[in-house]
């Protein structure tokens, strides 16, 4: 694939955010070919491995050797999530209101978990060793105990529940992209306190938390980032970005934040500056590439996608090509 390099790009951030930094410089490397046919969601990098929720299983890639392989069966995967220091992989199946536990070097089940309605997105919790799952139908989160492999609580919200993160304080922030607001809950207590407001915000879907700064970053899909105050729970900045985000990608190393907009193809990246978030610079990539990874380690971020054909009417999903699946490859320079 011809390699290109991300220009800087103009910068459209709120009154106070200072000047941008240098262009971050970033390319196209070779695309990694995946197995299976099908839609995709979230993905994971952890070990030399690319997890990525794909239809109705997992596909897991091999960074390294450029291979793929499928492991499990769900009702239409969502998350993928290897739990750290250990052979599990939680994987949110929404279309039966289960979550399953693999062990991913064999693919083997070993315990289904039900939770809500349409279970999303999933994080882990390191303090606890649990994973929290965000049941977007249901409007609640269920905390899923891995070792014992059970539901221990289930926090009531409401539904549209989409990416969650978690902050200082044990705040756990989810967005709603029903309600264009991020519910918050005190995860110590259980206690649910006020959503933050995000006016120009629509849909948000993907977000992450910068612990240095104490800002939520979440992607909105009216081609907006909002930058949150996590501390004052409020709305400090929009940005703009591509259309069809579906995920932030957090580098704390290196101060960025990737926002991957697969309608518009096109990787936004953002610089998480101690005066305000600037964007910095846009990738090309490619048309249906709206979440991802990042290999903390190299700094490498990995978009699944597959190549698609012509939208069958005006306003209609275009169908997915079959055997084209693959991971969009994007390193720095």
């Amino acid at each position: 694939m011809k390699h290109l390099t991300a220009l800087l790009c103009g910068i459209l951030t709120a009154a106070t955010a200072s000047a941008a930094p240098p262009p971050t410089r970033f390319h196209m490397a070779s695309p990694v070919a995946g197995v299976g046919d099908g839609g995709w969601d979230y993905a994971t990098v952890e070990d030399g491995e690319a997890f990525v929720a794909h239809s109705d299983a997992v596909t897991v890639f091999d960074l390294a050797h450029g291979t793929s392989r499928k492991i499990g069966h769900v009702a239409r995967a969502h998350a993928a999530l290897p739990i750290a220091g250990t052979h599990w992989l939680l994987v949110t199946s929404g279309g039966d209101a289960s979550v399953r536990i693999l062990d991913r070097r064999s693919g083997v089940e070993a315990a289904r978990i039900a939770v809500g309605a349409n279970p999303d997105a999933a994080i882990f919790d390191a303090q606890t060793g649990h994973v929290l799952v965000m049941n977007a139908e249901a409007g609640t989160v269920s905390e899923v105990d891995i070792v014992r492999r059970l539901v221990v609580r289930t926090i009531t919200l409401q539904s549209g529940l989409e990416f969650a993160a978690i902050g200082r304080g044990r705040i756990m922030y989810v967005n709603n992209e029903d309600a264009n607001t991020i519910d918050r809950v005190d995860l110590g207590s259980g206690r649910v306190e006020s959503p933050i407001a995000m006016p120009g915000c629509e849909g948000p879907s993907g977000l992450a938390y910068d612990a240095r700064s104490n800002r939520l970053i979440a992607a909105c899909a009216n081609g907006k980032a909002a930058i949150i105050d996590a501390g004052a729970g409020r709305l400090a900045q929009l940005v703009d970005i591509g259309h069809g985000p579906d995920a932030v990608i957090l580098d704390a190393r290196r101060r960025l934040a990737f926002i991957p907009c697969g309608r518009d193809g096109v990787l936004e990246i953002l610089s998480l500056g101690d005066a305000g978030v600037v964007r910095v610079a846009t990738v090309v990539t490619e048309v249906g590439a709206r979440t991802g990874a990042l290999d903390a380690k190299t700094g490498t971020l990995y978009l699944p996608t597959a190549k698609l054909g012509a939208p069958p009417a005006p306003g209609k999903r275009a169908p997915i090509q079959p055997g084209t699946f693959h991971l969009v490859v994007v390193r720095s320079s």
